[in-house]
């Protein structure tokens, strides 16, 4: 029964983004290289738009494009029985062609394809665009949008790291138990660098990029329903689905941004925040809890509290001493100022921030001049933080939190001329 070309393409396009990581990871078994399996799936793709605008859009759109994708494979090796030789070591040896409806396997063909592409030995950067590439499905060019750089660029850069697959002899496989802990760390921090990516824009005129958003929720749920054991796993779902509980209100009518202190509570994701918070708990039961699960629970303070100023800022400081102890980042020494303004004040903070300046180790992380500015307008050093205010815009391309540092660095201006005014 054939079905209109509209149809058509729309169950093509939702197949796309519902079952693309499971086609290729299922094809990758048979096929035994990356770019055959890709080549194979993306095949696939495009033959359902003819055959099932001619017999109809199948029950199971995923095992359809699967079989064809695999057959797709077969037929090359059957074309070329020298190719085997010269595959990469990406699979086992003398593993049959599985069946598309064993639920096991399923789980295993995506979670090998997630863990190839974030294997310690390729960059994390190639894991991030590998990730996009393989289990997302996005285009070259979607990802080099993504990373504010050249297609070309990332089109290297995504071969680099396949050819690197081959060269190193990558297993397509799960770690071992005694591996787990460091590549599963590599799989969270991919999936939560692809979040806060779309979270705020690092350019362009829209704050947030929804695409990559949903993705990374799509990517933290399969982690989710793949590894439904592992506490770091509910931690990485749980801070993300917290912190997305306010995207709506993260920017104004006009588009301009709105700080967290001031957003409207009332339209925070209700759903989204109740999810994440008994999450949270799961994840920090029986205690050695990791950091993904500890900074969703500074977050679920934040979702919890009727207002900003009511937040529980002693447990949030608290918890940032905690999460760094596990994870002695500079950006979650900036984040901790923050906390620190609202227990013990801007000059308890600010010296804090100064010290992170004088190391250096976020020069050119645009929220450092940033926040160096808000904690001197709160002091009045007006012009102090007008510099400040200066090197935050020199640093920033997003054009929505370059509206708001424009705004703050005229406001800072204004009153530092005012004060000069009155002297």
């Amino acid at each position: 029964m054939s079905a209109p070309l509209a149809e058509v393409r729309r169950a093509v396009a939702d197949a796309h983004r519902r079952e693309w990581a499971f086609v290729l990871a299922a094809t990758m078994r048979v096929a035994g290289d990356i770019d055959l399996a890709e080549e194979c799936v993306q095949d696939a793709y495009v033959s359902a738009l003819d055959a099932w605008t001619r017999t109809g859009i199948p029950l199971n759109p995923g095992a359809w494009l699967t079989t064809t994708a695999r057959n797709r494979a077969l037929d090359s090796h059957r074309r070329n029985r020298t190719l085997r030789a010269k595959l990469p070591l990406l699979v086992e040896p003398d593993v049959a062609p599985a069946d598309i409806e064993d639920a096991d396997l399923i789980r295993d063909d995506r979670l090998r394809l997630i863990f190839t592409c974030c294997h310690p030995a390729i960059g994390r950067e190639a894991q991030v665009a590998l990730t996009l590439r393989l289990v997302c499905g996005l285009t070259t060019a979607e990802i080099a949008q993504a990373f504010l750089v050249a297609e070309p660029t990332m089109a290297a850069r995504v071969t680099r790291a396949k050819k690197k697959i081959s060269a190193a002899r990558i297993p397509y496989r799960v770690p071992e138990a005694e591996e787990l802990p460091d590549r599963l760390d590599a799989v969270l921090t991919v999936v939560h660098l692809l979040y806060t990516t779309g979270h705020t824009s690092p350019a362009g005129e829209r704050l947030v990029r929804t695409d990559l958003v949903e993705r990374a929720i799509a990517l933290a749920r399969m982690l989710r329903s793949l590894m439904p054991d592992e506490r770091e796993v509910r931690g990485l779902l749980a801070l993300i689905l917290l912190t997305d509980a306010r995207r709506g209100t993260r920017v104004d009518a006009d588009g301009g941004l709105v700080l967290l202190e001031d957003q409207d509570r009332t339209q925070w994701d209700r759903a989204e925040i109740a999810e994440g918070s008994a999450l949270v708990v799961d994840a920090l039961r029986g205690g050695g809890a990791g950091r993904f699960a500890v900074q969703a629970a500074i977050t679920a303070l934040h979702a919890e509290a009727s207002s900003y100023a009511e937040t529980d800022w002693v447990q949030v400081l608290a918890l940032y001493d905690e999460l760094l102890k596990r994870w002695p980042s500079p950006v979650v020494a900036l984040n901790r100022s923050i906390a620190v303004l609202m227990v013990d004040g801007a000059e308890a903070a600010l010296v804090d921030v100064d010290v992170l300046e004088a190391s250096g180790r976020l020069a050119g992380y645009r929220y450092l001049p940033a926040t160096r500015a808000d904690l001197l307008r709160r002091l009045n050093r007006n012009a102090e933080a007008a510099d400040a205010y200066r090197a935050a815009l020199a640093l920033a391309d997003n054009e929505a939190e370059r509206a708001f540092l424009t705004g703050r660095l005229a406001a800072v201006l204004s009153l530092s001329r005012a004060a000069g005014s009155a002297t």
